[in-house]
């Protein structure tokens, strides 16, 4: 059942430029602003910031008229945030917090904000890179207890919650949003491929995320110097698009295997779809997974994809349906998949047409509806 009501809505995370949950939470507020026919929530963003400086997020927000309110930290863990969090919430009065991530969920209980409102909580999963981060996790569990709903991108992520003591009945799968790609215009792909002296002819690997060990980025350059053993004519490139802290060991394989002039690491970008306008196949590569942005918007932009068969990717592509899917951690599979794609000409187009049907199944609009309801059926009747 769709809401009646209008629902006061705050989203709380910590963002610096329009990526991962950053980008739903936003696409969330921009229908929540221009739809008039969707259900009424009234949205507000509270991000933590440590630089006073606008960033791609804070801009686009207010770009968007919508309501935002930056809490500014003076170190990674300031106890100073939470007197701030307590009057901005009380001065909002919302009827619905929304946390966004592991740091986000641990400030809503610890300021206890859950008291004054209900409190959606989304899972967006767990990275395990040292004992940190695994503490961290361990400390999200503890805050995922009090949510009223927990969102997670999954069905593997919601088994994992609930073998940790979450019940059922509070948590919903809920996957991302994907707008359709925007064609990009042939000056600015002419002056993408100057600028990483890509010759014509060139076919163009692609994979878009952060070099972190658990997006498989080692694997796939494995694979690809395998390829390149075994396809030493074809001009080949692949173009790696994200930071982390992956990239010295990466960039120490490249270097091991003679692919400096193959293999190209760009960074992270604001502007992906440049990349995905020259791309001719999408790899990810990944160990683990939820609902990776980074897969629809490929679909989207009608690219070739190649995926692992990890988390919630089988959930989004079927195997030699939309995509080709191999086991993790197989660099053969991935090598014999790559060369695949790049002999079969009907096979890519295939794929291709059938990726940018599976978009229609994640309009913003559909997610807005989604949320809106989960919201909904936290409120007191």
């Amino acid at each position: 059942m769709m809401p009646a009501r209008n629902i006061r809505a705050v989203a709380v995370l910590q963002a610096n430029s329009i990526s991962g949950s950053a980008k739903s939470v936003l696409e969330f507020a921009l229908q929540a602003v221009s739809c008039a026919s969707l259900p009424k929530v009234e949205m507000s963003i509270i991000t933590l910031s440590r630089s006073r400086e606008q960033n791609s997020f804070t801009t686009a927000i207010r770009r968007a008229n919508i309501g935002l309110d930056v809490v500014f930290e003076r170190r990674k863990f300031d106890p100073g945030v939470i007197p701030q969090l307590r009057a901005l919430v009380e001065a909002r009065r919302p009827d619905v917090i929304w946390s966004n991530s592991v740091k986000s969920h641990f400030l809503v209980r610890l300021a206890r904000l859950n008291r004054s409102a209900k409190w959606v909580a989304f899972h967006h999963g767990y990275t395990a890179t040292d004992m940190k981060m695994q503490f961290s996790n361990q400390l999200d569990r503890w805050s995922l207890r009090a949510a009223d709903r927990i969102l997670t991108v999954c069905h593997p992520f919601a088994r994992d919650l609930e073998s940790k003591g979450i019940r059922p009945s509070r948590i919903r799968v809920q996957h991302m949003p994907i707008r359709p790609f925007q064609p990009i215009d042939r000056e600015r792909i002419a002056k993408l491929r100057q600028q990483l002296d890509i010759a014509d002819g060139t076919r163009i690997l692609l994979s878009v995320g952060r070099l972190s060990a658990e997006k498989g980025h080692a694997d796939l350059i494995r694979a690809f110097r395998a390829f390149r053993q075994q396809n030493p004519k074809p001009s080949v490139r692949l173009i790696l698009v994200g930071e982390g802290p992956e990239r010295p060991h990466l960039m120490s394989l490249r270097k091991r295997f003679n692919l400096d002039e193959e293999v190209t690491l760009v960074g992270h970008q604001d502007d992906i779809g440049p990349y995905y306008a020259i791309a001719d196949l999408f790899v990810l590569p990944s160990h683990s997974e939820g609902s990776p942005n980074v897969l629809l918007e490929a679909m989207s932009a009608g690219i070739p994809v190649i995926a692992t068969n990890a988390g919630g990717i089988p959930e989004l592509a079927t195997h030699e349906t939309d995509a080709l899917l191999v086991e993790k951690k197989d660099v053969d599979a991935l090598t014999a998949a790559i060369s695949r794609l790049l002999e079969d000409a009907e096979l890519r187009k295939r794929l291709s047409s059938s990726g940018r049907r599976v978009i229609f199944r994640h309009t913003p609009e559909a997610y807005y509806r989604s949320i809106a309801s989960v919201f909904d059926e936290t409120l007191p009747r």
